[in-house]
């Protein structure tokens, strides 16, 4: 993916993998949990979690993470960044919040959702991470090749 592609497409709301380093117990295993993320075009990646979370510990602890997000429809893509965590907002600024839910859920669930969770503002936190690294795939012309070349075969089975 270009650049653009990349950006654009880490931009669009779609529920991403963040992975961290867990080095609790001896275990040396990344921790990998689906999240809600924010993220436009050129800037940084906003992800929210409880402040006493294993997730925030971990985050803190390592100061890095990467995000993979994906599309399951085919052609299949993905794209997954890693960089270090710039800041910690503590507690959650309100409208960082605000635009997480909106970014998921139609207006009025996410009002909702809002209202329901609202304690969540004493509690939450948000870890803001500049991509360094990218890494992507976008299956397409892989498929548009593959369609092609099972045209090709198609027409010669007729043909012969």
């Amino acid at each position: 993916m270009s650049r653009n592609e990349r950006e654009r497409f880490l931009a669009a709301a779609r529920v991403g993998v963040l992975s961290v380093s867990d080095t609790r117990d001896g275990v040396r295993a990344p921790l990998a949990l689906p999240v809600w993320y924010g993220y436009e075009p050129g800037g940084e990646i906003v992800v929210e979690t409880g402040r006493a979370s294993i997730k925030a510990q971990l985050l803190r602890a390592a100061g890095r993470f990467s995000l993979c997000v994906q599309d399951e429809r085919q052609p299949y893509r993905y794209v997954s960044v890693e960089g270090p965590v710039i800041a910690v907002e503590d507690p959650i600024d309100p409208a960082v919040r605000t635009a997480l839910a909106e970014r998921y859920l139609p207006t009025e669930e996410a009002r909702a959702y809002l209202a329901a969770t609202i304690d969540q503002l004493e509690h939450d936190v948000a870890f803001r991470m500049r991509p360094h690294r990218w890494r992507t795939a976008d299956f397409a012309e892989f498929a548009a090749e593959l369609t092609d070349v099972g045209a090709d075969v198609g027409s010669d089975r007729h043909t012969a």
